[in-house]
């Protein structure tokens, strides 16, 4: 089922906040920083991996997310919902279910036997391609799975997420400069919001937090491990 009226984007992104919350995919920690996969410390963290096991939250947040990208994009402006590999599969098969299209996913890299394909499924020539992932951070890892997708024949002009940093200016400039459109669910300022309403930390962690997302790259260069 498609669906075709949900609540504003502004109310779409308090509730994403509170059920990343309530399933506990958010982590703040100041005293004792996370590890990203840059290697830079951070004082939060979220998995949205964990979303697949929790039925009902996962069905409102595709629905969200779905109903997101064709007010953004367009009601006919796909043929073809890629996942990029691995998080972003169980959720591209989501919402090409709702939206009624094919499905396929992105290698991060060639299998090395086989085909020593990137692709898996079928994507032709011509299709207007949406890539679904569970996040990103500066933008940069969707690229690779784009230009695979484009090496098709087929175009790739959006990428869908669940969540988005949205403290790094540099993000969408850099989807952008590569002819892709960012739509997304929440950021960490709503987390944040939600965070605070709902007293899920403390005031110390919360204010360390609020910290590290006003200047990120300082932070992070104050915490680093020597």
């Amino acid at each position: 089922m498609i669906p075709t009226s949900y609540p504003t984007a502004q109310e779409m992104a308090r509730l994403t906040a509170r059920m990343l919350l309530e399933i506990k995919a958010v982590h703040f920690n100041t005293e004792d920083p996370f590890t990203l996969a840059s290697g830079l410390p951070s004082p939060t963290y979220i998995d949205c991996r964990k979303l697949i096991s929790y039925p009902r939250i996962r069905s409102t947040l595709m629905d969200f997310l779905t109903v997101t990208v064709m007010r953004n994009a367009g009601f006919e402006a796909f043929d073809n919902i890629a996942g990029g590999e691995t998080a972003g599969i169980p959720f591209a098969a989501l919402v090409a279910e709702r939206m009624a299209l094919p499905m396929t996913y992105v290698r991060k890299k060639p299998k090395g036997y086989g085909r020593n394909a990137r692709i898996e499924g079928a994507m032709s020539e011509g299709e207007r391609v949406l890539l679904v992932e569970d996040l990103t951070t500066d933008g940069g890892s969707k690229l690779s799975f784009v230009d695979a997708i484009r090496d098709t024949g087929a175009t790739c002009a959006h990428t869908a997420v669940i969540f988005y940093y949205g403290i790094f200016p540099e993000t969408e400039k850099t989807l952008g400069d590569h002819g892709v459109g960012l739509h997304y669910l929440c950021t960490w300022w709503d987390v944040l919001a939600e965070a605070k309403a709902s007293g899920a930390f403390d005031d110390a962690t919360i204010t360390g937090v609020e910290a590290f997302l006003n200047n990120p790259r300082a932070w992070q260069d104050a915490n680093k491990k020597s």
